[in-house]
Parts: structure tokens; C-alpha cells; sequence
């Protein structure tokens, strides 16, 4: 079921190829310049206190490997900055492209917050389905951990009979969830480290708990992400 609502978000993109093609090249040549969001720092501050949150349920099973952790915040902090403080990389993009600046995408939502009207275009809309589901794997996995902390023993249900990882599947949904909501130079470079170092991390953390008690049948009837 899980592996089936993943499939349908990309399948679906097919019937807005020609929005998607649109958005990717408006961030991508930075002909978009004339619409971002600009010294919005109390929502730069307000997301990066957000999603650098996700960092603490993921220290649940494993040590923290802070030069892991510093890449992520690295990424998040860049991110923020250049969504709503000041976007470099579609400024030198707009520069180096020559191109003429647009009125816009074609927007389809538009969403009040912390003083900041958010306009989603259809690949904002895709993003932010992508980012939520990967928040939503984040929570039910800690929520699944947290009620076993006390026990030293292999965790099986829930969102983890479906998933050997699903906080990892989250992580890695955020972070291309980003990419399609804001394709710039900067997360076009980093998410693909960033799924590369995490699903590095699912078979690194699966080596120091495969001595647990039926994790051989465990790894055997699920699959390490989805």
C-alpha cells in the first residue's frame, strides 16, 4: 500500500508534464526572479527550526554522527536562505541565462502564513505533497520508537512492518520534495548526497542491530525502505 501511494505521485505528474516542464526552467535559467521572496527572515528562522527538528527522532536508533547532521543542516540553512532570504543561484542563473524576466508561474494555491502569502505552482503543489509525506513517515516512526525506548529489542510494527527504515524514507522524501519545489543549483547538488549518504545510513545502522533477535526474518519479509 505504501509503495503503491509513492508510485502514484510521479505517475500522476505525467498529466502536468507541460506545468512541471515550465516550473523547472523558470527556477533552472532563474527567470523567475522577479517573483521570489526576499528578507522574509522570521520565516528562514521559522523552517529551519522546523525541519532541523526531524534530526531528533532520527537519533532514536543509532549514535549521532554529526559530520552526517552537518551536511543535513547545511542544507536546510542554505535552503531557507535562498528560498525567502535572498536567492542567489536564480540571480546568477538569471544573469548568466540572459533571460527575460517572468510574470510568474501559473499559480494554484495560494496559502496566508506568518504574514507571507505562499503561491504554489504545480510543482510547489507536488513538492510540498512529497515533503508532507515524508513528514508524516518521520512522525509515525518516532511515535513507533518512542513507544518501545524502553525495551531493548528489535522494532517491528507499525509503520516499521511495512518499512526497515521508513524514518530514512521520510528524510529522503523531504529532500526530493524540496528539489521538485525549488529546483536551483543548490538542491539539485545536494539531494542526490543527501539520498546517497541516507540510504548509506539504512544498511550502516542495519549492521549494528543485526544481532537482535529475528531480525534475519525481519529483514527477510521486509523491504530496507519501500
Amino acid at each position: 500500500m505504501l509503495r503503491g501511494a509513492l508510485l502514484a505521485i510521479p505517475v500522476s505528474m505525467l498529466f502536468f508534464f507541460k506545468d512541471l516542464g515550465e516550473h523547472f526552467y523558470a527556477h533552472f535559467t532563474g527567470s523567475i526572479i522577479g517573483t521570489v521572496m526576499v528578507g522574509q527572515w522570521h520565516v528562514v528562522a521559522f523552517n529551519i527550526a522546523l525541519f532541523l527538528s526531524f534530526l531528533v527522532p532520527l537519533a532514536f536508533r543509532r549514535k549521532v554522527d554529526w559530520k552526517e547532521y552537518g551536511l543535513v543542516t547545511a542544507f536546510f540553512i542554505s535552503l531557507f536562505i535562498e528560498m525567502y532570504g535572498i536567492p542567489l543561484t536564480i540571480m546568477l542563473a538569471s544573469g548568466a541565462m540572459d533571460t527575460t524576466p517572468i510574470e510568474g508561474l501559473r499559480i494554484v494555491l495560494v496559502i496566508p502564513f506568518l504574514g507571507v502569502r505562499f503561491a504554489f505552482s504545480v510543482g510547489m503543489v507536488y513538492g510540498s505533497v512529497l515533503i508532507l509525506a515524508g513528514t508524516a513517515l518521520v512522525v509515525a516512526g518516532w511515535v513507533t520508537l518512542y513507544r518501545h525506548i524502553k525495551r531493548d529489542a528489535l522494532v517491528t510494527t507499525g509503520i516499521y512492518s511495512v518499512s526497515r527504515n521508513p524514518q530514512y524514507l521520510g528524510f529522503v522524501l523531504v529532500i526530493v520534495g524540496w528539489f521538485v519545489g525549488w529546483p536551483t543549483l543548490l538542491t539539485t547538488i545536494f539531494a542526490p548526497i543527501l539520498v546517497f549518504m541516507y540510504v548509506r545510513l539504512c544498511r550502516k545502522e542495519e549492521d549494528e542491530i543485526r544481532h537482535l533477535p529475528g531480525f534475519k526474518r525481519y529483514k527477510k519479509s521486509v523491504p530496507l525502505i519501500v
